[in-house]
């Protein structure tokens, strides 16, 4: 199964003081809106969020349709795809995708130990 792109959701409480510790780590910003409390930063080989006020926890996060740079793919598993076969496996959901939309959604499981799971497709 093919969850997309991931990267690991942080909950900061200083969105600035965050972003410059993460950029003298070799992080830069690849997107995000500051002024709305989040970014997306990129190292060569792993990519974070940082989100202030957003998340209560820390969250693994899942992108299908984007690839390591953000950028749309051709072909990727919708969400709601995804869902549906977790949910098979006997996956519990702490929010569900509305599965008679199309584009756009999102959706969290949490692991056996109650770490978050967002799968959040932008396509």
């Amino acid at each position: 199964m093919d969850l997309g792109n991931f990267s690991l959701s942080l909950a900061v409480k200083d969105l600035s003081a965050s972003k410059a510790f993460y950029e003298k780590l070799g992080f830069h910003p690849i997107g995000g809106d500051e002024s709305q409390g989040w970014l997306i930063l990129k190292s060569p080989s792993c990519i974070i969020g940082l989100f202030q006020g957003m998340f209560e926890k820390n969250t693994l996060t899942f992108n299908p349709g984007w690839d390591e740079n953000g950028e749309e793919l051709d072909q990727f598993t919708d969400v709601r795809e995804l869902q549906k076969r977790l949910k098979a496996d006997g996956v519990t959901f702490v929010s569900e995708a509305d599965e008679s939309t199309s584009g756009p959604a999102s959706c969290i499981a949490l692991d056996p130990d109650g770490n978050p799971i967002l799968l959040d497709q932008h396509v």
